[in-house]
């Protein structure tokens, strides 16, 4: 009994209550008979301390909460099957968003509470960005290509230097013939394959060309060709939230400083990541008349990329969402377009109250929309690109008559898509990318500290 007590004791009580991830999730399978799915690599060298004691009986969720909180790692459950993950810290329960909604209405119950709210959020947003103030605009001109005609429009590629060394490229749709000023429209494409080169993206542009805008489709950071300058790892880092937040205001200062942009008329509309762009940039910048965020609203989802939701825009005074950030359009016309089969499942009974609350502040509650499609899934389809063409034809004052058929359908067999180098401003290899171009992600932050004094 003395030689057993004598072995315990050259055992540390913490170790012995110590076990390995992999052990201990061996063990829940066998005593609450689930299955745990998980990659070997989430896994490996993970220890568990107070291994047993994070064991509640006869309660597997809450079982789980306690052995992998600590350890960053979060689960979701399908089909009987519980999948281990990163800790995903932008994705929250449905409840948990639904209750966000629920405090932050009772920070604020009329348009003079609102107003307070918004001018605290916005300030606290741009010093979150590290955009405030706004680094000074490069000296160089825009870079173009030749004019491309096509039927009824014309497109133009260009580059603008945002920071010192750093190009965002794009590409301006027209209308082929225009008289006096006109709308403008910028399009910030999604996380969707192909980026702005996506056929999506090009037939939305192209269409609204067609209906008298001037239109622009732009590269994230780290897509598309600012892949001649950095890696795409280098798109899922927080600065990316940044640069694309400084890119969209100054693309817009771009567009506004054409002789023929109605700066009275200016639009933003994009799906997806596109979609969490549009709602950060019409929120931050007043110059946007009109907003038509697709597939993104949620109060339990700010993005699954670090250049949506890296820097913390999100936790400012003491908290905020995608809604509320899209209720500081108000009372500016707004379309919200939802889905069925992804995060925005539930924008008519959740998120779109919230905003039609806060468009009541105004009394201007008919100036906010929903066009949800239950049966349809994540992208910017063909019935989603209809509700935005008809929203902006209405707010914009755009000539969709132009671009409907015999039936009164929009027709976009005349929007062309074009092969992706057709797209490229810098030549099919990158040939023509200026020699004060910076290259990888060290060097951009060095550009973005000094740029913003940070």
């Amino acid at each position: 009994m003395v030689a057993a007590c004598k072995s315990m004791a050259q055992v540390s009580v913490d170790d012995s209550l110590k076990k390995p991830l992999k052990q201990v999730l061996t063990e829940v399978q066998a005593r609450f008979h689930v299955q745990i799915k998980f990659d070997e690599n989430l896994v490996k060298g993970q220890v568990v301390s107070f291994a047993d004691w994070r064991v509640r009986p006869g309660n597997i969720d809450k079982t789980l909460n306690n052995i992998l909180t600590p350890l960053d790692i979060s689960y979701t459950l399908k089909a009987g099957v519980y999948s281990l993950r990163k800790f995903d810290y932008p994705r929250w329960s449905v409840e948990d968003g639904k209750e966000e909604l629920t405090y932050l209405s009772s920070l604020y119950n009329d348009q003079a509470g609102w107003e307070k709210r918004k001018t605290e959020l916005r300030a606290c947003a741009y010093s979150a960005l590290q955009l405030s103030p706004l680094p000074a605009k490069p000296n160089s001109k825009p870079i173009f290509t030749p004019l491309r005609l096509m039927d009824g429009y014309t497109i133009q590629n260009v580059a603008i230097e945002t920071l010192p060394g750093y190009y965002v490229c794009g590409s301006i749709y027209r209308p082929a013939k225009s008289n006096g000023k006109m709308p403008v429209i910028l399009s910030p494409n999604g996380h969707f394959e192909h980026g702005r080169y996506n056929k999506d993206q090009q037939k939305l542009c192209a269409t609204f060309a067609r209906m008298g805008a001037m239109a622009m489709s732009y590269d994230l950071f780290a897509w598309g060709e600012s892949l001649l300058q950095f890696k795409d790892a280098d798109h899922n880092r927080s600065i990316a939230m940044s640069i694309e937040t400084l890119n969209g205001i100054r693309l817009l200062d771009f567009l506004l400083a054409q002789k023929d942009a109605d700066p009275e008329r200016v639009g933003i509309t994009g799906a997806s990541g596109g979609g969490s762009q549009t709602m950060l940039l019409a929120s931050l910048d007043d110059r946007f008349k009109v907003s038509a965020p697709v597939v993104m609203l949620s109060s339990a989802f700010y993005g699954g990329s670090h250049s949506e939701s890296g820097m913390p825009v999100h936790l400012c005074v003491g908290g905020t969402n995608n809604v509320e950030l899209a209720a500081m359009v108000a009372p500016k016309p707004q379309l919200i377009v939802s889905d069925g089969k992804d995060w925005t499942a539930n924008v008519p009974e959740i998120e779109f109250p919230f905003l039609q609350r806060t468009y009541g502040f105004y009394g201007k509650k008919d100036l906010v929309t929903n066009v949800h499609l239950p049966t349809e899934g994540h992208d910017y389809g063909i019935n989603k690109r209809k509700a935005v063409y008809a929203f902006m034809a209405k707010y914009l004052k755009l000539d969709i008559k132009a671009v409907q058929g015999a039936d009164g359908e929009v027709d976009e067999t005349k929007s062309a898509i074009e092969p992706e180098k057709a797209l490229y401003v810098f030549g099919d290899k990158g040939e023509r990318l200026p020699a004060n171009a910076v290259h990888g992600l060290d060097e951009i932050q060095k550009v973005f500290n000094k740029s913003t004094g940070h």
